[in-house]
């Protein structure tokens, strides 16, 4: 199981100062943030009249498109088709770039088939510190903090926000009702937890999402969770999505 950033910030004890005492100016470490996309679309009916050898032709350019981006962001595909009724497909982007992401949407959309897809919703955020990594790149690398991804077959997507008296609490609380919630996430260690900030980007402040090879597992830690104190603080009436990892042209297949 893997979830970002519950590390505690270790502080000084001699406290605050106000003025640094080096005249030189300080050098702090870049932290390589990564931006995370997860782009629901649904196919036109009118995509399903079309003959078998023209959908061929339009899935293989879509496909060839799609690859062209695949050295320089983490690219994973996913079918929702039979689980949902407002997308059919899912694409779940990781990368270093924002313009990249807008790029890619934009050629994809330019193909033929592109012009057969609508996107029904659009969640973009951000990691604090590198998260995500390969699972060619070294799967050894993996820890708390760095998580091979798109290794479980099932992804469940959930956006979140809290409700103001979530603020309201002082940062220890709100640490240890996360810290709560950790703990019981941790009972399931064939469960990947993800979180990352959306807040800037859209009116949600997480994005919560869980990769896992059974999904009745997912479904048993969902009803813990809602039992802990940290669950009254959120919004209801967030969707969650089904998603099933499939290659591109197997997702493209199920559309009809």
């Amino acid at each position: 199981m893997g979830l970002l950033d519950l590390e505690k910030e270790m502080t000084d004890a001699g406290g605050l100062r106000l003025v640094s005492d080096n005249k030189e100016p300080q050098r702090f470490p870049i932290i390589e943030k990564q931006f995370v996309n997860f782009m629901f679309l649904r196919v036109n009916p009118d995509w399903r009249k079309l003959n078998g050898e023209t959908k061929r032709v339009f899935k293989s350019e879509f496909q060839n498109t799609f690859a062209q981006f695949t050295e320089n962001m983490l690219l994973f595909s996913y079918s929702l088709v039979g689980f949902d009724s407002k997308a059919d497909l899912m694409f779940w982007r990781i990368g270093n770039c924002l313009d990249l992401i807008q790029e890619m949407t934009a050629k994809l959309y330019r193909t033929n088939l592109g012009s057969f897809l609508e996107t029904t919703d659009n969640y973009l955020s951000v990691t604090k510190k590198r998260m995500f990594i390969p699972l060619v790149e070294n799967s050894n690398l993996e820890d708390r903090f760095h998580i091979v991804a798109g290794e479980k077959k099932y992804h469940f997507v959930y956006p979140c926000a809290k409700h103001s008296d979530w603020y309201a609490k002082s940062g220890e609380e709100r640490d240890a009702l996360v810290e709560e919630n950790f703990m019981v996430g941790k009972k399931f260690e064939n469960i990947k937890i993800h979180l990352t900030h959306a807040f800037g980007f859209s009116e949600q402040e997480f994005i919560i999402s869980f990769e896992t090879d059974e999904p009745k597992d997912f479904l048993a830690l969902a009803e813990e969770l809602r039992q802990t104190p940290a669950s009254k603080f959120t919004l209801r009436g967030m969707p969650v999505y089904t998603c099933r990892q499939r290659s591109l042209m197997e997702c493209l297949d199920a559309l009809g």
